[in-house]
């Protein structure tokens, strides 16, 4: 049986990279996003391999209907990779849109715990070797000026991809939290509202990961051995370099 791969956020980025990983390599690919544009050209270039379906990680509606069109030739599902997300909004507490934490919780929480549990009945009929990978972030464990909400929706992957495993437990279902660092997509653009330049200039001088290290890394996890399980893959790219905590000065206090 030819394995299937079920990816969120398919239209860009690390989604993208990793639907023509597979695609290339002999699994079915169910892309979805909410770009018709992007899954179409994916469709074309991957004919009978990627079958694009549209679904908002904000609607639950929109998800049940996703898995609902699945043709019974991309069924069972194999592996979910649940990479759909963004951060929105760059300024600290309390200068925020609170908005924009609503869009995120909405979209990193709310939209992989529905797709989660959509398509749960499926990866169940593979069993033993089927894998769900959550990307998360290292911003879950490296708190920064202004990552907040979108730190915390890590954060609550990282934990929910561990207690997914423990409930999921004799079902032989892996699951994994990956969660990347300074990495080249259009993140910054979309947390900027569309500031493409401020995109570029965050990867002009340095060597970031790009979407295809983290499609490898997905391809990895998701080829190992039925018995093998990656708990936690936290990556970086060599220029990237977890710092200690600031101590502040006297003067740097507000009063």
């Amino acid at each position: 049986m030819q394995p299937v791969i079920f990816i969120t956020g398919a239209t860009s980025g690390f989604g993208q990279a990793t639907a023509r990983k597979f695609a290339s390599n002999g699994w079915k690919v169910i892309a979805t996003g909410r770009r018709v544009d992007r899954l179409n050209a994916l469709e074309d270039e991957f004919p009978g391999i990627v079958h694009g379906i549209t679904m908002d990680l904000t609607d639950a509606a929109s998800i049940d209907a996703a898995v609902a069109a699945i043709p019974e030739g991309f069924k069972p599902v194999t592996c979910l990779f649940n990479n759909g997300g963004l951060a929105l909004g760059t300024q600290p507490i309390p200068d925020v849109d609170t908005g924009q934490w609503r869009t995120m919780v909405e979209t990193n929480v709310m939209g992989l715990l529905h797709t989660t549990l959509a398509l749960l009945p499926l990866i169940k009929q593979v069993g033993k070797g089927a894998s769900i990978i959550n990307t998360g972030s290292i911003a879950q464990r490296f708190a920064y000026a202004g990552g907040n909400v979108y730190g915390a929706t890590k954060a609550f992957v990282h934990q929910f991809s561990m207690n997914l495993r423990t409930d999921l437990a004799g079902t032989g279902i892996r699951i994994t939290s990956l969660e990347p660092g300074h990495a080249k997509s259009e993140f910054t653009a979309v947390r900027t509202g569309g500031d493409f330049d401020a995109n570029e200039k965050m990867y002009a001088d340095n060597d970031p990961l790009m979407p295809e290290d983290i499609a490898e890394a997905v391809w990895w996890v998701a080829t190992l051995p039925d018995h093998v399980n990656i708990n936690v893959m936290e990556i970086m790219p060599v220029c990237q370099v977890p710092s200690r905590p600031v101590i502040l000065k006297r003067d740097d206090f507000e009063n």
